[in-house]
């Protein structure tokens, strides 16, 4: 079934003369996945004025949605005309639903800025009533600002019901995106004792993050347990940095954390007991460097994920010019590499960051979808030019690769032999779409396209 590339954690080979593998025309050719995960956008906020997306309501051009911004007046989405001058806006679980609204879609500028509001009220002139009608929160940025990232979605596949799998922040987000849960444990070497839970780790300001600091954190099934099985090779490229997010905002919460990797809230694989119990822990942490030599070799594992610092994350408050230099170098080494035609690139932005977005999220489970955040796929078999409207979430990434590389097996408690009581397989919700629908595996493989990182 497989082409084994690189064993995991173990020095990578060089690329064998040996001839290329035989056609399937199907979801194997692809025999290497790349998840390269960025940091809190709306896909209003990205794409809204993308041609054909489903983005801001507009009439002539102009928004024809109007946001209360809590002082008697309405704000229409706005172009940022300083392109990266970003603050973003709440988003923890309850910010996302309270966005919403019941599906009116306009809690943003009143939850993001509610000192602000109180401010205004009091004085009814000044800074806090100048920011009200420019709120961040409704800017948005467009492809002479990202042309990049626009230039992916001409050429390849934009997705733009694309959600992120829960509602908040980035941590859950990413523990979705490895895993189909997120979860607290209060004994991580039995998964009997993990239940939901979106707020992070702690539970107070002073709550420990763990009980075992140097130990594994999270007991429930990530699918790097069935990924080892049936050996089937991967790695977590992380960066050196400061992390992009926290619970409730602010940059500067978890700088303290600055160290040799990035640290576990956005690359958490690291703290899963299996991953541990596996002996895996080094693929859970590989060097970024080592990603680019992977690829120019030609010995990218089966699947990677690629997680980004602070300052290449997108995450407002950092320049989306260096953070999208920093994915088009991640995308050009792939395409320059062997492993190009056989490739498929899953890029996306874990939660929408506080920003305006005007689509309501569907409904699958008390956990999610949340909000909308864009999604791209990039390989020489995507769909030209093609914008996806199905609804996905993160659990479609799950899904292709467990239908790619396994068969179609689940991260599942009746049957991955790891027993844990998560209360849904999301891989299996009905709504959810699939992902081969983005490609054409009948035609030969499209040359790659290699962008400038600063264009």
């Amino acid at each position: 079934m497989l082409v084994l590339v690189a064993g995991c954690g173990s020095a990578p080979r060089r690329a064998s003369s040996a001839p290329a593998p035989r056609r399937t025309g199907d979801i194997h050719e692809i025999r290497h996945v790349i998840v390269i995960m960025e940091e809190n956008r709306s896909f209003d906020s990205f794409f809204g004025t993308y041609p054909g997306a489903d983005g801001i309501p507009r009439k002539h051009g102009v928004p024809t949605v109007c946001v209360p911004n809590g002082v008697g007046q309405c704000v229409k989405p706005f172009l940022d005309r300083n392109g990266a001058d970003d603050s973003g806006g709440r988003h923890g679980p309850l910010a996302g639903q309270l966005d919403v609204d019941g599906g009116k879609m306009d809690g943003f500028i009143r939850i993001t800025d509610r000192k602000l509001i109180r401010e205004c009220r009091r004085s009814r002139r000044g800074s806090a009533c100048a920011h009200l009608r420019h709120p961040n929160v409704m800017s948005y940025h467009d492809g002479g600002q990202i042309p990049n990232y626009w230039a992916y979605a001409r050429n390849f596949v934009l997705q733009d019901h694309m959600f992120e799998p829960n509602w908040g922040w980035s941590l859950p987000a990413h523990l979705w995106l490895v895993s189909g849960w997120s979860a607290r444990c209060r004994d991580p070497y039995s998964p009997s004792t993990c239940t939901t839970n979106l707020k992070g780790l702690r539970h107070g300001p002073s709550a420990p993050i763990t009980r075992r600091p140097n130990g594994p954190v999270y007991g429930w099934t990530d699918l790097t347990w069935l990924l080892h099985k049936y050996h089937v090779t991967w790695a977590s490229y992380v960066a050196k940095g400061e992390p992009p997010d926290c619970l409730t905002g602010p940059i500067d919460c978890y700088a303290r954390l600055k160290g040799p990797t990035t640290p576990g809230m956005w690359d958490p694989l690291a703290d899963f007991t299996d991953v541990r119990e596996d002996g895996q822990f080094s693929a859970s942490q590989v060097p970024l460097s080592r990603f680019y030599a992977d690829a120019a070799r030609g010995t990218l594992p089966n699947v990677s994920w690629v997680t980004p610092d602070w300052a290449d994350s997108d995450h407002p408050g950092a320049s989306i010019a260096r953070g999208q230099a920093w994915v088009t170098k991640l995308i050009d080494a792939v395409m320059r590499g062997p492993n190009w035609k056989s490739s498929a690139i899953f890029l996306a932005w874990d939660d929408w960051g506080g920003f305006y977005d005007h689509v309501r999220p569907p409904v699958v489970d008390k956990q999610g979808y949340g909000m909308r955040v864009p999604g791209i796929v990039i390989s020489p078999y995507a769909k030209r030019g093609y914008v996806d409207h199905q609804t996905l979430s993160f659990d479609a990434y799950l899904k292709f690769i467990e239908d790619d590389f396994l068969h179609g097996r689940r991260i599942d408690p009746k049957t991955d032999g790891r027993p844990d009581p998560r209360p849904d397989v999301r891989e299996n919700e009905r709504r959810l779409g699939d992902l081969v629908r983005d490609f054409d595996f009948r035609r030969k493989p499209r040359p790659a396209l290699l962008l400038p990182l600063h264009p």
